[in-house]
């Protein structure tokens, strides 16, 4: 695959307008690039992300992974609002500090029912893995 079916502008508008709950209040997460089976999205973590201890908790890293696999399947197959998760498996390996994570996303498999990936999530500044996620989505068959 050469190219991705819709543009970084396209696919963030397209989450803007279909999932405003995830940043509802303020922007927390920012779709920084998609590509070819590809994406890459940070989670400014404030507050409402930490859990006691001052890191960033388990499920904001789990939505993170999974709203990154959610837009590079958007982007590389088109708008498709009913793509849906069928599983998540998460390895937590550090903890991360409080603030910024990048979530790099690839996907390993994309075909017309079905799409599997993974994800390294990474504190800002740092390149140790903090949490490894793999997820399978079902992609409905009407494109």
């Amino acid at each position: 695959m050469s190219a991705t079916t819709m543009t970084l502008e396209e696919t963030i508008a397209f989450l803007d307008r279909d999932f405003p709950q995830m940043n509802a209040g303020e922007r927390a997460y920012h779709l920084e690039a998609v590509g070819p089976l590809s994406a890459r999205m940070r989670l400014d973590g404030d507050e409402r992300h930490l859990r006691p201890g001052g890191t960033v908790s388990g499920p904001a890293m789990m939505a993170l992974a999974d709203y990154a696999l959610y837009a590079a399947i958007l982007a590389n197959i088109g708008p498709v609002g009913l793509t849906v998760t069928t599983s998540l498996s998460f390895n937590f390996l550090r903890k991360p500090g409080p603030g910024a994570l990048f979530a790099e996303c690839r996907l390993l498999k994309l075909g017309r029912r079905l799409a599997v990936g993974e994800v390294a999530l990474r504190s800002a500044g740092s390149e140790d893995i903090v949490c490894h996620a793999t997820g399978t989505y079902s992609i409905p068959p009407e494109r």
